[in-house]
Formats: C-alpha cells, structure tokens, sequence
C-alpha cells in the first residue's frame, strides 16, 4: 500500500521551510509530507467527498483518457480536465500519456494521510 503525506501549514512556515532545503539548511526525514497546503480549507477544496469519489473511480476503473473519465462519471470534460489538473499538481493522480497522446489519469496513492503542525 503506497501512501501520500500531507502536510498543512501555515505560508510563511512552508516558506522558510522551501527556502532551508533549496539552500541546503535542512534536509527533509524520511517519511514528512511531500506535499503541503496552507490550510485544511485548501486541502479539503481539492478533495471533496466528489474528488475522492472521483479517485476511487480512477482507481477502480482505470480510463484511458479524460474523456472516457468524463462519460464514466457524468462530469463535463473542461470541468474535469481543470480538476485533475489541480489534482496532478498536489501528487493526487497522474496524468499519463495514453493511446493516440489522450492523456490517461492515474491514482499513483491508494492512502492519503495528513500532517497538521
């Protein structure tokens, strides 16, 4: 089982903390969260009981492109594309090139777990 860590904090504490680790200051531990939001506001924004609906359905289904995804859940192709495109950039799926350069969503997690500071 492969899980994603969360992490949520506050903008300036993320910062600093980017800016420590790009100068070579601090140096992650094994296991803190790769991927952090400002507030658990923003966090549940992206993953609304409909996104993690959306998830599982990926999971389980596996499309072939965003099209078939948008047929299999009944929601409108731009609005779709926009939503796993947010997702893509939080490491909530991926976004793989599939048959004829469709691009093909993927679930790369099947836990997420939080971290609030």
């Amino acid at each position: 089982m492969k899980t994603l860590k969360i992490g949520i904090a506050e903008y300036d504490r993320m910062k600093a903390r980017t800016m420590a680790i790009a100068c070579g200051e601090y140096k992650p531990a094994r296991g803190e969260p790769k991927v952090w939001f400002t507030s658990v506001e923003s966090f549940a924004k992206v993953l609304s009981q409909r996104n993690r609906e959306l998830l599982a359905l990926i999971a389980r289904e596996r499309p072939d492109s965003i099209t078939e995804l948008a047929e299999m859940s009944g929601r409108n192709k731009s609005n779709l594309s926009r939503t796993l495109k947010t997702m893509a950039r939080y490491g909530l799926v991926e976004l793989e090139r599939g048959r004829r350069g469709s691009l093909a969503p993927r679930t790369p997690f099947d836990r997420v777990r939080i971290d609030v500071s």
